[in-house]
């Protein structure tokens, strides 16, 4: 359901939706197009389904094409992912011929949609062969790199490379990500719709219901972490860390999450995370279709901690909706957690099961701490990563781009 730009002045005040209008007539219906990989699933998905209605109020002609594939094209993608990530893999020119194809395919379909955009944001990997494939284009490419790329495994950022260099311009999370590439660099961090059904209030008969389901004792703590069965998550460090806590402290676990259509590993993952949960009555591993956005709001609300001890993250939009829920984050030391999880004030950043532990113990056995972080957390979120400011951020870095600002690196 699309939430009108006006309910959101109640959250982010008159002024900054006003300034969203203005923003949007100053590029009079230009044709924006963005391109990812997956319907559901994923913050990305996420993103651009509040985003696009947004662009269309504010007066932009927007829309969403996302690419088809085979599993095998998943799966180099996946390892594609999984090297810009840092991760060593063993990706060969079959696998980079098997993705160049794909990409072809969908460049019949999508070609009269992308030839013809004033704007083209490609997001991720996946589609990033579309530009090369599009001769006689109209308007400017843009590449969104959602994904911590700071330390990549070289033999594949030097293949992406030749893709990427191609583009008008491209969108970083954050300055540690960026790489050295011959156009226009943004930094865009993420953000979340607090009016969607993930992140809005939620009435208590509501909390109850989900508690109920899952067996959730309403009179021990409650550890939550939300997230895709991926590694970079790390589920299983936060089993190791929860069994650490339970030697001391009567707390429960919820590991919560699912797996994209684009991210062939999620079974695998989530088979070791059942095998390390063992049968343990008080560790709930739930696999959610992406529709459970209520589920994962109560659970998020019902948790006293908040977990997401990642190695590696792009942003963490989980992070986020858990801040903005008043609680506080123990988070892995990485990528764009760092611009959220500010240690003390917001929660706290840890780089092992043992880190998370301590953490949690101190919270637990200081339980006015949890208040005070969970509250200044929440704040924090409505300063910095609401959509107004995420949709703003966007909105003047296309009219930049169509008035043909130089430079290498652009925070807007």
């Amino acid at each position: 359901m699309t939430v009108p730009l006006s309910d959101y002045e109640k959250i982010v005040g008159p002024t900054a939706i006003t300034q969203l209008r203005r923003l949007g007539k100053k590029l009079g219906g230009i044709r924006v197009v963005h391109v990812n990989s997956t319907r559901e699933g994923g913050g990305v998905a996420e993103i651009l389904e509040w985003m696009i209605p947004l662009m269309r109020e504010v007066g932009l002609d927007a829309s969403w094409e996302v690419i088809q594939g085979t599993e095998e094209f998943f799966e180099v993608t996946k390892n594609i992912h999984n090297g810009l990530q840092g991760r060593p893999v063993d990706l060969s020119h079959k696998g980079w011929k098997i993705f160049q194809e794909v990409n072809e395919k969908n460049m019949e379909k999508l070609r009269p949609s992308l030839k013809d955009a004033e704007i083209v944001v490609v997001h991720d990997p996946q589609p990033a062969f579309l530009l090369p494939l599009c001769d006689k284009r109209k308007g400017k490419w843009i590449w969104r790199g959602h994904i911590d790329i700071s330390r990549p495994f070289r033999p594949v950022w030097k293949v992406l490379r030749t893709m990427l260099e191609k583009y008008d311009a491209s969108i970083f999370s954050m300055c540690e990500f960026a790489q050295a590439l011959p156009h226009i660099q943004f930094l865009v961090p993420p953000s979340i719709d607090p009016l969607s059904p993930k992140n809005r209030d939620l009435e208590p008969s509501e909390l109850e219901t989900v508690r109920a389901r899952f067996g959730v004792d309403p009179d021990r703590p409650l550890l939550v972490q939300i997230s895709r069965f991926d590694r970079f998550k790390d589920p299983v460090g936060v089993i190791q860390a929860y069994r650490m806590v339970r030697k001391v402290l009567p707390v429960q676990l919820v590991l919560a999450g699912g797996s994209a259509t684009d991210d062939p590993e999620g079974n695998a993952v989530l088979e070791d995370v059942m095998e390390a949960a063992g049968e343990d009555p008080d560790i709930h591993v739930l696999n959610l279709p992406p529709s459970e956005h209520l589920t994962i709001n109560a659970l998020q609300r019902l948790a006293d901690i908040i977990l997401q001890k990642s190695t590696r993250e792009g942003f963490g939009l989980t992070v986020t909706e858990g801040m903005w829920k008043g609680k506080p984050v123990i988070g892995g030391d990485t990528g764009g957690i760092r611009l959220q999880v500010v240690n003390h004030h917001t929660g706290f950043l840890v780089n092992t099961p043992e880190g998370a532990a301590h953490r949690i113990r101190y919270l637990l056995h200081h339980r006015e701490r949890i208040r005070e972080i969970g509250a200044v957390a929440r704040e924090f979120v409505r300063e910095n990563f609401l959509l107004s400011r995420h949709l703003r951020e966007y909105l003047t870095l296309i009219l930049a781009i169509r008035r043909g600002v130089d430079g290498r690196s652009f925070e807007v």
